[in-house]
């Protein structure tokens, strides 16, 4: 982290041992992005229902180049779990930014109009042909609105493409005309 880590404390004492494992927890975050240029951890306490019980919010508020990321999880009336919640969520955010920054997320591409040519409906799968010629497999699961038992071969859909195991395949089709 380039400026140092700011921890603030509301409507409670945080004792010295959790503003420790924050730190700690802080510095690993710099493992999944070492870009990080500013941490703020607020741990709050905002309101004390008899009925309830003592809730712990942690929020963690982080400066990366061209964003600005934050983490506001439920809150929790174990502080522990509601820091290490907060920070799980923490690792996770700024993984996915590093994989976006990297260009390591897989896009869909729209392809446009296709349609359906063979269909195995006790399987639950079947293939689509595209304008361009090309034999493109879905799954039930990839078909919109629960459609899929109501395909059947010459129906135009919409789809978008993208790398399966073992080739091309249509995800998100969407039915256009019976």
């Amino acid at each position: 982290m380039k400026l140092p880590l700011q921890i603030t404390a509301r409507n409670l004492d945080l004792p010295d041992a959790f503003r420790e494992n924050i730190r700690d927890k802080a510095e690993k975050l710099d493992e999944f992005y070492d870009r990080i240029m500013r941490c703020r951890v607020v741990v709050e306490s905002p309101h004390r229902h008899s009925h309830e019980g003592i809730k712990y919010n942690v929020h963690i508020e982080m400066t990366v180049p061209g964003a600005e990321l934050v983490i506001k999880r439920e809150p929790n009336e174990d502080l522990n779990v509601a820091i290490r919640d907060a920070f799980d969520a923490a690792r996770r955010r700024l993984e996915d930014f590093a994989r976006k920054q990297r260009g390591d997320v897989k896009q869909r591409e729209e392809t446009g109009h296709a349609s359906v040519t063979r269909i195995f409906p006790d399987k639950g799968y079947g293939f689509l042909t595209t304008q361009d010629g090309r034999e493109i497999y879905f799954h039930k699961n990839s078909v919109l609105h629960d459609k899929f038992k109501h395909l059947k071969p010459g129906m135009e859909v919409r789809f978008a493409e993208e790398e399966g195991e073992k080739g091309p395949q249509a995800s998100t089709v969407t039915v256009i005309k019976g």
